[in-house]
């Protein structure tokens, strides 16, 4: 399990992300952001994703697909801010 302290800064680097581009990093990309092992890492998002609410993996694979409050793919939930839409919602 991953401390509370590591799944804080991973939390971080994702909706960080999110906020500036519009989409989730993949665990290779948190790893770089936090100076982990990439195996590390990817083990930090499984135990984060089962530690957050409203947050969730595609099925059977190791990619962000939500993260409250947006989603990784697109819905029919677009959000815009400031005439910029880059972002799904939930």
């Amino acid at each position: 399990m991953s401390s509370a302290s590591l799944l804080d800064k991973a939390y971080n680097v994702i909706i960080k992300r999110m906020v500036k581009t519009g989409r989730a990093p993949h665990y290779t990309e948190i790893a770089a952001e936090l100076e982990i092992p990439v195996e590390d890492a990817r083990k930090c998002l499984h135990d984060l994703m089962s530690a957050v609410p409203a947050v969730w993996l595609f099925p059977d694979t190791d990619y962000i697909s939500s993260f409250a409050p947006f989603s990784n793919l697109p819905t029919q939930y677009w959000i815009t801010v400031d005439g910029e839409q880059k972002w799904f919602g939930q």
